[in-house]
């Protein structure tokens, strides 16, 4: 089919897919893209045995078969393209410790897809793997930067990670596949018929589904490009048309400068994007910094803590505090990842949040649970916090009160690994260790090693895959 002339946004974006190269990233992007599938690489292995529906997913999928293509990671085994990605994506959401940036979490979207692109088509250079992930995170970025609600993720009901990962992961992987700028046009018409992400999965107590996000995303951007690629026409003008994104699931006029303007030349993941230095939910940052401060400059002592209260904030610290009876108590992993009261608690308690802390043992530690009980929610109008995370986080106010009655408030200014206080590349080397010490299957010390050495020079190697075979060698599993 011939394609018509457009210049309207959907095929701005499809031209900047097709166009971009290497030459034009920055350095500090393309090292925040090394950092990037750093994080998302530990993240997803951690997830092999510290998250129990981790197994469910990755056995469903090695009950399908199919051509063993591209890697499960943690567990090893072979599959298609599009269900690994649903392992991986999903991998990489469920210990709740990935990287963040304007629109959620953008890294678990597009690395992914990235390599199990890479791994389908081999051969692909470190430089493409960066210029793909890179253009996969500017266009994910660029569609929250164009939405103008406030707190519109909480109003409007979605989940960005998922809706925009279809789009992003679909750029992702058409970059790869070096479809031409008509079939990118179709690929993104064909991801944007599969789109979801309703925050209903996350109400109350939080589903496995919450956790699986960018399994569905990954899944439907891989099946977009391939179709695309084999001849499939998809939607098209799916950002500007009557029915499209803007319309249908936002219901706005968007800024369409913060969408297409500068494509190529300004790329707003520098200014927006950080780090989990905890792994739980983006919106208990600012209370887990307050708290941490608070604690560290006064030396509060948790056993002489009578309560601890937490007022205002966006819904997003809403969400996490209420039903606060529910949040006080969480049963599974990923119910304290998403409250606020536990991992205030913890943080409380040990002056750190660790991924330890909410496996079942640290689920039920009683002194956890004995702070939690004294933690309140108060809704009122808070300060929103300009961090480079989740858009609209939330500046709410941590009070805690001693036993003796003194009184101690703060709210945060900032989060640690925010670009404006950004973490070391020693201390995501150091979390990528702890992260894949978790993993299903045992990686020795010398692989560790040498994939570190691999992403720290990524841009020079000529099979990205490499980094992979590291981290899923074939030695004896952790578990069976």
């Amino acid at each position: 089919m011939d394609r018509q002339t457009s210049v309207g946004p959907t095929a701005q974006l499809a031209r900047h897919v097709s166009t971009l190269q290497y030459e034009q990233l920055p350095a500090e992007l393309v090292h925040l893209i090394k950092q990037c599938i750093l994080d998302t690489l530990g993240v997803a292995i951690a997830a092999s045995t510290l998250a129990p529906e981790a197994r469910i997913v990755a056995d469903y999928v090695r009950e399908l078969g199919g051509k063993e293509i591209a890697t499960v990671w943690g567990f090893g085994d072979k599959a298609p393209a599009p269900w690994a990605v649903f392992v991986n994506g999903s991998l990489g959401h469920m210990v709740d410790y990935d990287d963040v940036g304007a629109g959620g979490h953008v890294s678990i979207v597009t690395v992914p897809v990235a390599f199990a692109v890479a791994e389908q088509l081999r051969g692909i250079s470190g430089r493409d793997l960066i210029t793909a992930i890179a253009v996969g995170t500017d266009i994910h970025t660029r569609l929250n930067q164009g939405i103008t609600i406030p707190d519109w993720t909480m109003t409007e009901g979605w989940f960005p990670t998922q809706l925009f990962g279809f789009l992003s992961g679909a750029a992702t992987a058409a970059k790869l596949q070096g479809l031409r700028e008509d079939e990118i046009e179709h690929a993104f018409g064909i991801a944007f018929d599969q789109m979801s992400g309703s925050r209903q999965m996350a109400v109350g107590i939080a589903t496995h589904l919450r956790s699986m996000q960018a399994g569905f995303s990954g899944q439907g951007a891989i099946l977009a490009a391939d179709l695309a690629r084999r001849g499939i026409v998809g939607s098209k003008e799916i950002l500007e048309g009557r029915y499209g994104l803007f319309k249908t699931y936002v219901k706005t006029e968007p800024d369409w400068d913060g969408i297409v303007g500068g494509l190529g030349e300004r790329f707003p993941l520098l200014g927006l994007h950080g780090f989990k230095v905890w792994p739980a939910c983006g919106y208990t940052r600012p209370t887990n910094t307050a708290i941490l401060q608070l604690r560290q400059e006064f030396n509060l002592q948790p056993e002489e803590v009578e309560a601890i209260t937490i007022s205002g904030g966006t819904g997003g610290t809403r969400l996490l505090c209420e039903p606060l009876e529910l949040k006080r108590r969480p049963r599974l992993s990923i119910d304290g990842k998403y409250s606020i009261p536990f991992t205030s608690a913890v943080m409380m308690l040990r002056g750190n949040v660790t991924l330890r802390d909410y496996t079942e043992e640290g689920l039920l530690d009683a002194d956890v649970l004995a702070l939690a009980d004294k933690i309140s929610y108060r809704e009122e109008s808070a300060e929103v916090l300009p961090v480079g995370g989740h858009s609209g986080l939330s500046r709410p106010t941590v009070v805690i009160s001693m036993s003796d009655g003194r009184t101690y408030t703060r709210r945060a200014d900032g989060v640690p690994g925010d670009p404006h206080h950004p973490v070391s590349d020693e201390m995501l080397e150091a979390k990528f260790r702890d992260c894949v010490s978790f993993s299903a299957r045992a990686i020795p010390g010398r692989n560790v090693d040498h994939a570190l050495e691999l992403i720290r020079n990524l841009e020079n190697a000529a099979d990205a895959t490499e980094i992979v075979r590291m981290l899923v060698p074939p030695a004896q599993t952790r578990d069976t």
